[in-house]
This record gives structure tokens, C-alpha cells and sequence, in this order.
């Protein structure tokens, strides 16, 4: 199944929480965070401005994102699961 998001939304796939600490502690599930990195995976048009002109989004398919942490709704895609979030929720691209 093919998925377009309409307008400013952007999909992502989130990337799994890091299961081992900088110092090699190991992770249970209980304690991991929700991670906040995802692949960027479709891109809508964009927003349209109060002139009615199109502003095309800053992310393309592939990039690498942080976002916020209560951002976005979570969707399951032939057992895929995804997070739709508007542009503004998108707080910076990994280079």
C-alpha cells in the first residue's frame, strides 16, 4: 500500500531506541526512552500560504530527523509501523 501524506505532513519511520548506554550499559525495555530519530520515508507537497502560494517542505524522502517527543500519530502499514507529524513538529535533520 502506497501512502501520500497531504499538505505540511511528513512520514516517518522511527528508528529503534539504542538498547546499550555510551558506557555499555545494557537497556531493558521498561527503561529505554521513545526514541525521537526517524527516517523520513514520504513527504506531502507542502503548505500553501495565505497569498495561495505553494511552500514546498525543507525534508526530503531519506532524510534523517529528531522530532518531538509527543509529536505525530502512529500508524501501522502492512505491519510497518510509521509516524505521521506536521512539518513544524520536524526539530532539525541529521546531516
Amino acid at each position: 500500500m502506497k501512502i501520500q501524506p497531504l499538505a505540511d505532513r511528513i512520514m516517518v519511520e522511527v528508528l529503534d531506541a539504542k538498547e546499550v548506554t555510551k558506557g555499555g550499559i545494557v537497556l531493558p525495555d521498561t527503561a529505554k526512552e521513545k526514541p525521537q530519530e526517524a527516517k523520513v520515508v514520504a513527504v506531502g507537497k507542502g503548505k500553501i500560504s495565505d497569498e495561495g502560494k505553494a511552500i514546498p517542505p525543507e525534508v526530503k524522502v531519506g532524510d534523517k530527523i529528531l522530532f518531538g517527543k509527543y509529536s505525530g500519530t502512529e500508524i501501522t502499514i502492512d505491519e510497518n509501523e510509521y509516524l505521521i507529524l506536521k512539518e513544524e513538529d520536524i526539530l532539525a535533520v541529521i546531516k
